[in-house]
Order: structure tokens, then C-alpha cells, then sequence
């Protein structure tokens, strides 16, 4: 279930209020929230307006894969008469909210809206039709819509129709809050991001840092990203349990566990049935499962070989955008599908979180494994940044 704590996508609590922030839920870097009056003296301004959008589109964060996240505020007179968020596909888009909640006030107000408002019918009508409609005078673009469906035919409508449209507006950060829709409209693949721990020393480790796991913490966060999580079958035999984002609300990703014929027997019989149906998983010929899997609502794939392909091709199947391969418990199990990643060039993001920890002697998780490698990998964009005691380090393949 996603955050009880937005009602159909509107922002109503926050229009038209004090200027002192209001408190929102932590969720993925959203704490407070200014609003009401923001003084207007130029199209500066448009960028202030322009990240409203974006913070109150991570409301729904989790909760509208396969569609985009995206917000929408509607400003007249230098106020903030109608706010509005997508959050849940299927349900009205962000446009749509935010002007039902500025209602006659949008009339030749500016509409700021984090991503290209659709032009065509789909499950729900237009927002081009809407905006035009409510007769505002000048529509705020974050990005393009990269979706071929789309692609300036909104912003062309909008501009046919006599509306003044600005375009690139926080560019970078409104394509950052849909990365992996972004890579999905342009590539066809599933956005897949590795994600692992180190030693101070450079030795891969078991551990997350302290806080990580806890709403808030960075893991937490990242969980509810993502709409499913790929581990190994000893992350779950060791300890029962399967990565859950601990953020209210949050919509739980799907557990993929990779069984090979390297791990144990997998008896996860004690595994609570919440837990196990949310989860699936692929082994080869030579695993030996639990025979009663299926009572317990969990889906096996058996194949002749576990292959990252397989997995990612289920998870399109599933309409999902987004899959995190989590390094976790002995990456015996998923040490082939890292491999395979590497060389087919289907991880798009890295995260590596670096515990405040020494390890001494030869670590059980390690790269030595994996068969060596003819080529540099350069990772962009390598930004690091503080957690609790620990130091993430995120970029792009």
C-alpha cells in the first residue's frame, strides 16, 4: 500500500498558508516544505517553483511505476493558488490535481509542472486539454517527456493554443526524480543499480550502517525506489528475512532470490506469508528447494541457468522499471549474474556504501571471483555523500 498520507494526489493542507515551513514526511530528502507567498521579481523565479514541483512529486514516490513521478503548481500574483501530484497510475495526472485545487484562480495563472504535460488519451484524458481549458496564460516545463508517445507534441498543443511554454526549467533535477522511466522510454531496458558495502580497507562486507535500515536511513529509502530487489538466497536462509523499506507507507519492491546450485537448501518455511508473497524465486536444475514452496505462495522460476537477462525480462513482463541488485549475505548465488552485468552493459547505477569498519584477513564476499574483466568501466558522475557514520558513493555506468 503507498503513503496513507496523501489523499488523491492534491497538496490542499499547503495552498495558501503562512509562510513558516510545515513538516512533511521524510521521503527521500522531502523533510519541510515552504509555501504561500514567494516573492516574484523575475523568471528566476520559475526554478523555486520549478523544485516545488519535484519535492511534492516524491510524495508518490514508490507508488506510480510504470508511470512517472511528477508535480505540478499552479502560481498566480507570485502565490501558490493549486498544487497537485501524480499518485498512482491509472489515477489523474499531477496537472489535473492542481487545477482542481486552484479551481478559477488558474485562469491566466503560470502552471509549473515537472515533466511535459501528455497530449494524448490513455487511461486518463489529456492534460494538455485541461491546462488549455483553464485558460492559463503560460505553462513552466521541467523536462521533455522522453516517452515517443508524447515527445513536444504537449508542448506544441499548448503553444498552438496561444500559451506562452518555457521549456528546461531544473532540467537535471526533474531527470533525476524519473531516472528509470527515462532509461526504459529510451533504451527498452529495466533501470538496474548495484548497490554494496566496503570496508574502509576495500573489503566487501555484510553490514549496513547503523540507521540505514531505519526510516530515513538511506537504504530504507532506497528500497521503496525500486520495484524489485535481487539477493542472494544466504541473505535469507542466514537470517529470514527480506529487504523492507521501513518508510510509512512505503510500497514494498518484490524479493527476487537467486538460488544457485552454489547455496544450501532453501528452507524459508518460518518466513511470515506477508514476507512470502511479495517474493520469487529463480534457481537452476541443481538447487535443492523447499518442496512446499508453492503452499506458501512463493513462485519459483527453475531454469538451466540463472541468468541476469531472465530476471530483467521478468521484470518487464511485470511492467517494472526499476530492480536493485543488492550484495548482500555471500554473493556466491548472484556472483555469475554481476558478471553477466558487467559484460552486457546492463547496470546503468552503483551505489557503495563505505562502513566505518577495518576488516582483518580474507573476506568471504569479494570480487576475486569473478573472471577478470578486458576493460575499464568509467563511472560518472561519482558523488559522494555523507549517511549516519557511513560514506555512499553513487554514479553511473
Amino acid at each position: 500500500m503507498c503513503n496513507p498520507n496523501f489523499i488523491s494526489g492534491f497538496c490542499n493542507p499547503l495552498k495558501r498558508v503562512s509562510k513558516s515551513p510545515i513538516s512533511l514526511r521524510n521521503s527521500g530528502g522531502l523533510v519541510g516544505i515552504r509555501c504561500g507567498v514567494v516573492e516574484e521579481g523575475s523568471r528566476n523565479d520559475d526554478a523555486v517553483y520549478m523544485r516545488r514541483c519535484v519535492e511534492i512529486a516524491r510524495k508518490a514516490i514508490g507508488c506510480t511505476s510504470p508511470n512517472p513521478m511528477v508535480g505540478c503548481v499552479i502560481v498566480k500574483d507570485g502565490k501558490i493558488v493549486g498544487e497537485g501530484f501524480h499518485p498512482k497510475a491509472g489515477q489523474p495526472h499531477a496537472e489535473v490535481f492542481a487545477l482542481r485545487d486552484a479551481g478559477d484562480l488558474a485562469e491566466n495563472a503560470t502552471a509549473y509542472v515537472s515533466l511535459e504535460p501528455c497530449n494524448h488519451y490513455g487511461r486518463t484524458p489529456p492534460c494538455t486539454e485541461a491546462l488549455i481549458k483553464a485558460n492559463v496564460k503560460r505553462v513552466v516545463v521541467g523536462m521533455v517527456d522522453p516517452n515517443p508517445i508524447v515527445a513536444s507534441k504537449g508542448l506544441d498543443k499548448l503553444r498552438n493554443a496561444g500559451i506562452e511554454v518555457t521549456v528546461g526549467i531544473e532540467e537535471d533535477l526533474c531527470k533525476s526524480l524519473n531516472e528509470s522511466f527515462i532509461c526504459q522510454m529510451l533504451t527498452g531496458k529495466t533501470f538496474l543499480t548495484l548497490r554494496y558495502s566496503i570496508s574502509v580497507n576495500g573489503k566487501i562486507v555484510d553490514q549496513i550502517g547503523e540507521g540505514a535500515v531505519e526510516s530515513g536511513g538511506y537504504y530504507s529509502r532506497m528500497l521503496q525506489e525500486y520495484d524489485a530487489v535481487i539477493v542472494s538466497s544466504a541473505s535469507i536462509t542466514e537470517k529470514f528475512s527480506i529487504p523492507t523499506s521501513q518508510e510509512p507507507g512505503a510500497n514494498q519492491p518484490l524479493c527476487v532470490v537467486a538460488a544457485s546450485n552454489h547455496s544450501s537448501s532453501i528452507k524459508i518455511s518460518d518466513l511470515p506469508a506477508e514476507a512470502a508473497a511479495r517474493m520469487i524465486i529463480f534457481s537452476d536444475k541443481e538447487s535443492k528447494l523447499e518442496p512446499k514452496l508453492s503452499e506458501k505462495g512463493i513462485e519459483t522460476v527453475v531454469l538451466d541457468q540463472i541468468s541476469l537477462d531472465a530476471i530483467l525480462e521478468y521484470s518487464k513482463r511485470q511492467g517494472f522499471c526499476s530492480v536493485l541488485l543488492d550484495l548482500r549475505g555471500s554473493i556466491d548465488d548472484i556472483k555469475e549474474l554481476l558478471q553477466e552485468g558487467i559484460e552486457k552493459n546492463l547496470l546503468q547505477k552503483i551505489v557503495v556504501e563505505v562502513v566505518p569498519m577495518w576488516v582483518e584477513g580474507d573476506s568471504k564476499n569479494s570480487f576475486f571471483g569473478l573472471k577478470s574483466l578486458d576493460k575499464v568501466i568509467d563511472i560518472k558522475n561519482l558523488k559522494p555523500k555523507v549517511s549516519g557514520q557511513s560514506v555512499l558513493l553513487e554514479g553511473y555506468f
